[in-house]
């Protein structure tokens, strides 16, 4: 795919920003107060599609491998796991200032000239010189706030040491053999010099990450059958592949951790970002781990002469709420609809995949009067058991339907007089408009076919 690739879709950042808010995906954090800068508060359709997102993630990790199994570590951690992990030391970025106005940059993200004329990209002023920023949070834990180092703790920045920390419990609690994965979805918390781009870099957000422990000499054949598996993840999810690209990075990208690595990025509408990294961590983890803490990891393979080595590590990492905000980018279209006057001409629609939409099937009936929208709420009931359904009685049934396809619900159905004559309902469907009659009866089973066998045509 070429380098020069631009965005090609309805959306824009101002388009999602503005849908996020009034649908209720996504607030800005304490916006009566002005707001906090680079949090970000999930609402009702927000936090829904990020929980399916998320148990649509953990179907994949953990319910289709027989070898992954899950973990829900702590956020606060003893204070040296972040030294064996290298972030007290290299978890950095370099800082500089606009002495005139104020602005705060990372040095590596501004024009090379700007660096280098020790001049402000927004005003022109004198920039400080380059200096070192650690991104983690530095807290105190215990009764009595102190200045020393006795009780600092830190706010995790990743997810992945609590798997580290836990590995050989796992093994033990479950008696688990190589190769095999411990997955995780938690939150982690980076002191972000610059927040920008909506939620896309935030200084509180989620991860999902899955580290793979494989012996040694395996582990290139596992970090390319990893890769493989991650690309068709998206290609299930039904994403425009051809907004997505695999990224190698070089050796001045990689992490001191890192043996390789690739990112799988996505065409957001502000260019190419990392969606999701592929890395082989080697041993080092497990390495650093054995040594500041004095315990044994090394792996026992009872498969082979009980021989005594420290696993290599390939890691899937993923951010949850990044992912939410390409799921959203992804799913953004306006349509042209050629039969409809004018106030009904276009059509802005989520076309997300039904197992992750944060409505499966809205109910309408089409009056509101002769015990139509009693019998609307009956059906409701039984369908809320299986699917998540909203319930929609307010203005012409067409405004009903844009609504509905604003949210990304992928059916609709209609509950009208026929109904009350023979049982019979209207179902209609998101992407296509395309109405088809069917008995109530029916109804469920017909939401399931169509769930399982849904394919993106636009």
């Amino acid at each position: 795919m070429s380098e020069l690739q631009t965005y090609q879709g309805a959306a824009t950042m101002e388009k999602i920003t503005s849908l996020a808010k009034r649908r209720g995906f996504v607030f800005q954090s304490s916006e009566i107060y002005g707001g906090q800068n680079g949090a970000w508060d999930y609402g009702p359709l927000g936090v829904e599609l990020k929980n399916r997102i998320a148990q649509n993630w953990w179907k994949e990790m953990t319910q289709l491998h027989d070898e992954i199994v899950g973990l829900d570590a702590a956020i606060l951690m003893h204070p040296r796991t972040w030294e064996a992990s290298g972030h007290v030391e290299n978890f950095t970025d370099p800082l500089v200032d606009c002495k005139k106005c104020k602005a705060r940059f990372r040095a590596d993200q501004i024009p090379p000239e700007c660096v280098s004329a020790k001049k402000c990209p927004e005003c022109g002023g004198d920039l400080t010189d380059v200096r070192k920023f650690n991104l983690m949070f530095k807290t105190h834990i215990g009764p009595v706030e102190s200045n020393d180092d006795d009780n600092v703790i830190y706010l995790r920045p990743e997810t992945a040491q609590g798997i580290y920390v836990n590995y050989k419990n796992i093994i033990q609690s479950n008696r688990m053999k190589l190769p095999f994965g411990i997955a995780q979805i938690g939150k982690a918390f980076r002191n972000e010099i610059v927040t920008k781009n909506f939620i896309f870099r935030t200084c509180e957000f989620e991860q999902m990450e899955m580290q793979y422990f494989v012996k040694p000499g395996t582990d290139v054949e596992w970090f390319n059958e990893w890769k493989k598996r991650r690309w068709a993840y998206y290609e299930k999810l039904g994403v425009k592949m051809d907004h997505l690209r695999w990224h190698q990075h070089g050796a001045d990208e990689l992490a001191h951790y890192a043996k390789d690595a690739y990112d799988i990025e996505y065409l957001f509408p502000m260019g190419w970002k990392e969606l999701e990294g592929v890395h082989n961590r080697s041993q080092y983890d497990l390495t650093r781990h054995t040594d500041y803490s004095g315990k044994d990891l090394r792996y026992i393979d009872q498969d082979d002469g009980n021989k005594k080595y420290i696993p290599f590590i390939i890691e899937t990492s993923a951010g949850l709420t990044r992912t939410l905000l390409m799921t959203l980018c992804d799913a953004y279209d306006e349509e042209k609809i050629a039969d409809k006057g004018a106030e009904d001409d276009c059509r802005a629609v989520l076309r997300f995949h039904p197992t992750i939409a944060p409505i499966t099937v809205a109910v309408l009936p089409l009056q509101k009067k002769d015990g139509l929208a009693d019998l609307a709420q009956d059906i409701r009931a039984e369908l809320r058991e299986d699917f998540a359904t909203d319930y929609d009685q307010g203005g012409a049934i067409g405004r009903r339907y844009r609504r509905q396809d604003e949210a990304g619900t992928p059916f609709c159905v209609t509950i009208d007089y026929e109904t009350k004559e023979n049982g019979s309902v209207t179902l209609r469907f998101r992407d296509s408009m395309e109405q088809i009659r069917l008995p109530r009866g029916e109804l469920a089973s017909r939401l399931f076919q169509e769930i399982k066998a849904y394919k993106r045509t636009k």
